[in-house]
């Protein structure tokens, strides 16, 4: 098998994961593609892919699978390198109309399925003393909008889990970062990936929230070409972050966060300041 980097991806059958796993193909490295919809995949990516090409049928919030799709991959291709967790969605609807199984959804998807597959990945990576875990979380992990807090909850979660992982695994040569892209012209703003709340309650603004996110579909300001193209760019550094932003647009919301929490801080410091015994 070809000796060059071996990929793992979730969430490949579209938008950010389809273009990587084209883009990496093109460049001759070795490709897991993870998706419940293997069958659109295949299409997608062409029925002649070379062998360097292995698409795999996936629900990430089985963990049972994610092992046996990574210990697949160890095994077709001798290797696991780079491991990107990209699958997931967002529910829109406030916290009030979100049920509990809609809201357990985002979590399992977003966040446990992630975890999922950190774990398998992990029992190969500690041992070669080598790897890159790249988790896709968002702008909004760093900064929550309303009517759409399910999605902040994941993706604030990836990104805390992603800070922790660096730590633990920096000891065995493994390396994690959080991307926190902002809007992308992919498919993201579309249905399958944007989900509207079964029980909408229209005392709250989230319709609104929904035509707003749909009415932007196909003028997002961000080249997704680009985006994995840092992806790869970002695999190869030596030492890589731990967060890295993607578009102007992300590091103004983030930047605009920061400065807010930081005045936030300031005007309650005597409070803070105020609980030691």
């Amino acid at each position: 098998m070809n000796s060059t980097q071996v990929w793992f991806i979730t969430g490949a059958s579209k938008g950010i994961g389809l273009l990587l796993t084209r883009l990496l193909l093109q460049e001759g490295y070795c490709v897991a593609a993870a998706s419940r919809n293997l069958q659109q995949l295949i299409s997608a990516v062409g029925e002649d892919a070379s062998e360097r090409f292995l698409p795999i049928f996936l629900d990430i919030t089985d963990s049972d699978a994610v092992t046996e799709a990574i210990n697949r991959t160890v095994a077709h291709f001798g290797g696991l390198d780079i491991v990107v967790n990209n699958a997931g969605f967002a529910f829109v609807g406030s916290m009030e109309e979100l049920t509990d199984q809609e809201f357990r959804r985002a979590m399992d998807v977003n966040l446990f399925g992630t975890a999922n597959v950190i774990r398998a990945a992990m029992a190969h990576l500690r041992k070669q003393r080598s790897g890159h875990i790249i988790n896709i979380a968002s702008a909004g992990g760093y900064v929550a909008v309303g009517n759409i807090g399910s999605y902040a909850a994941s993706k604030f979660g990836m990104v805390g889990l992603t800070e922790a992982l660096a730590q633990e695994v920096a000891p065995f040569g493994v390396r994690a970062t959080v991307v926190l892209p902002g809007s992308f012209r992919t498919n993201f703003l579309e249905e399958g990936s944007l989900t509207y709340t079964r029980h909408p309650i229209g005392e709250y603004e989230s319709y609104k929230v929904l035509q707003g996110m749909s009415a932007r579909a196909g003028t997002q300001p961000g080249d997704p070409g680009k985006l994995v193209a840092a992806l790869v760019r970002l695999s190869h550094m030596e030492n890589p972050p731990v967060h890295l932003i993607l578009g102007p647009d992300a590091y103004k919301m983030i930047m605009d966060k920061r400065e807010q929490d930081l005045k936030e801080f300031e005007a309650y410091k005597s409070i803070t300041m105020s609980t030691n015994l």
